[in-house]
């Protein structure tokens, strides 16, 4: 079979690879449809595993299912997440799924850039969900990055009628946008330095969009009765946007760290003013099962139009030109990867 092998982000090559077989408790997936993330561009992470498949928003059909799986059989149109947690752990117990050390050591084989996959039997336990008719392969390529945004505004805490301000308004900002619009948030404030996603931003729905070197924390005053945000959401890695976030929330509010800076990066915090303030600091990383549920269930009844998100619809052999396009992050949106196009 044909994958993607990732070398760097302006190094990826269409080699060929042994179709994997699955085991008795095990599924062999055919990949319809794969999502480029914006992590799958984070060079300072990816690399040090290099060369490797990567792809981690698929969907797909069952080829194969080994004897002793019952919950699935060929032909199952299905969304597979490559990390699951354990259940039965101390973080897992706890609501904290995603400290799972299990969740953090699992995936599929070989990666969602490749024609098949081998879906190992705790995915198939537990990270594997059938898709709803209606429901599009390439519609299901939003389960996972949308199960992330679920689980990081309901640690947040949103309720309807917040104001919310997003830092970035690239694919994971504007999730959040429609997200937090689909549980009533009230005013909602985008920021970006990208005209084409600050537009995309505007037609979704945004109630204000800005170019992030503008002065964020007065804009929001002047929508929003001369109080700041509710909530803001980091989701971008540009280190200024963490230092515009704390200044950009109301008294009692929260700040979400979405994205992450690169390792090493150190934050200074001012510890008084924090303190007065009430202050919530917030990171959220990854989804739980239960997220990918609700994501779906949500996508199912068409409250989030992730159709509009989609710049790129691109074949296997195209994968190099997908990745240069993220990784630029100028003239795209989604870029979703098709094996068989």
């Amino acid at each position: 079979m044909r994958v993607a092998m990732y070398y760097n982000n302006r190094d990826v090559r269409i080699q060929e690879m042994p179709v994997p077989k699955a085991g008795v408790q095990e599924l062999l997936v055919k990949v319809m449809a794969s999502g480029i993330c914006g992590s799958d561009v984070m060079e300072w992470y990816r690399l040090k595993r290099a060369p490797l498949v990567l792809g981690h928003e698929i969907s797909g059909a069952v080829v194969a299912a080994g004897k002793e799986v019952k919950a699935f059989k060929a032909g199952d149109r299905v969304f597979v997440s490559h990390h699951v947690p354990c259940n039965t752990c101390y973080y897992c117990l706890s609501g904290h799924h995603t400290c799972c050390e299990t969740l953090h050591t699992t995936n599929y084989d070989p990666g969602g850039f490749s024609e098949y996959i081998r879906v190992p039997a705790i995915n198939v336990d537990r990270g594997t969900f059938l898709l709803p008719g209606g429901l599009s392969y390439e519609e299901a390529v939003f389960i996972e990055p949308l199960a992330c945004v679920l689980r990081a505004q309901r640690l947040a805490g949103l309720k309807p009628g917040q104001t919310v301000s997003i830092l970035g308004s690239g694919v994971s900002g504007l999730l959040h946008l429609l997200s937090a619009k689909a549980q009533g948030a009230g005013k909602i404030i985008m920021t970006d330095i990208n005209e084409l996603r600050l537009k995309k931003a505007q037609g979704l729905g945004a109630d204000v969009v800005c170019n992030a070197n503008s002065d964020l924390a007065s804009e929001i005053r002047r929508v929003n009765d001369n109080r700041l945000a509710d909530i803001v959401i980091i989701c971008t890695c540009a280190l200024p946007a963490f230092t515009q976030a704390l200044k950009s929330v109301e008294r009692a509010g929260t700040v979400l760290f979405f994205a992450p800076t690169e390792p090493g990066i150190e934050f200074p915090l001012a510890l008084n003013e924090f303190w007065r303030n009430g202050i919530t600091l917030l990171s959220s990383y990854g989804n739980s099962p239960v997220d990918a549920h609700v994501a779906i269930e949500l996508l199912r009844a068409g409250r989030i139009p992730v159709r509009e998100l989609i710049s790129h619809r691109l074949s296997l052999a195209e994968a190099p030109l997908g990745f240069r396009l993220v990784a630029e992050a100028k003239e795209c949106l989604k870029v979703i990867i098709e094996p068989f196009k």
